[in-house]
């Protein structure tokens, strides 16, 4: 049976380095700093919302929430970016995804100053991702990584499959594991043969959104296994991975919830920690 990957206790093992930099950021004058822009009414957004400042606040991290109505426009949203992005006690911010319809998240997420980008989405944190140039990174991909390395899963030239393309998952896994010299393939809706690639997985990243997408036959025998997904079937929360059948295949796999998920709440707070370090010249 595979063993579990607990991301919560990776969390709170990263968790207490990031308070005790913060605490030597404090004793220079210095708390770091983020805001997050939530617009609309989406219940799903409004938790993830809180649960990232109850975080914040446990290791000393300032957030901000600007809640704004679903009827505010996209230029509201700019004005309040623009104000972000010249205030030098603010080292990030953040547009909580998604928003409403009539507001392209695009043009929300390129206003926001690349040193300032605490979701790493902005074009020039792309770039930079994909040049190996990085300062900051996408949340849920760091936090994946962490996870290998903390179980001390050795990627390099191993065949990592990734089922999911999304800007915010699929992608910057993929470049962080192509970082650290792993093979790489994407799939996404349009790729046929599914079981044919995932067979073939040493590692198996799947974030789709699609309830026990991947079963235990589409698995390779000793499979490192991450699930991001996060369903709500029938009022539990589940993954893309048929979990219970899966783990009995995997060498590791990751629990819904209690694996990426932590993670990616703590690899955030990191990433305001490093932007606060980057702006206040405060070393490495």
């Amino acid at each position: 049976m595979g063993k579990i990957l607990d991301g919560r206790a990776v969390a709170n093992k990263r968790a207490a380095k990031v308070k005790e930099t913060v605490k030597t950021f404090n004793d220079k004058g210095i708390i770091p700093h983020f805001c997050v822009i939530n617009i609309g009414d989406d219940p799903a957004s409004k938790i993830y919302v809180a649960t990232k400042k109850r975080r914040a606040e446990k290791l000393g991290i300032k957030q901000d929430i600007y809640q704004m109505s679903a009827e505010t426009t996209e230029s509201e949203a700019l004005e309040l970016i623009a104000k972000l992005n010249k205030n030098p006690d603010i080292n990030g911010v953040m547009v909580q995804l998604p928003v409403p319809k009539h507001i392209n998240s695009d043009h929300l997420i390129e206003a926001i100053s690349p040193e300032k980008d605490v979701d790493a989405l902005t074009s020039a944190n792309i770039g930079r991702l994909w040049q190996g140039t990085h300062f900051v990174l996408p949340a849920t991909a760091c936090g994946i990584i962490h996870l290998l390395e903390d179980y001390e899963i050795n990627v390099e030239g191993k065949n990592a499959v990734i089922v999911g393309r999304s800007n915010i998952v699929g992608k910057p896994t993929a470049a962080l594991l192509l970082e650290k010299n792993a093979s790489v393939t994407i799939l996404h809706s349009h790729s046929q043969n599914l079981a044919e690639f995932t067979r073939k997985a040493d590692i198996l990243v799947v974030a789709v959104g699609k309830a026990n997408l991947i079963t235990a036959d589409m698995v390779k025998p000793d499979a490192i296994v991450i699930d991001v997904g996060m369903n709500r079937v029938d009022g539990h929360l589940m993954g893309d991975v048929d979990f219970e059948k899966v783990k009995e295949k995997a060498s590791f796999i990751t629990p819904v919830p209690g694996g990426v998920g932590p993670l990616t709440v703590e690899s955030l707070m990191e990433q305001v920690v490093a932007l606060t370090r980057r702006q206040n010249d405060c070393g490495k």
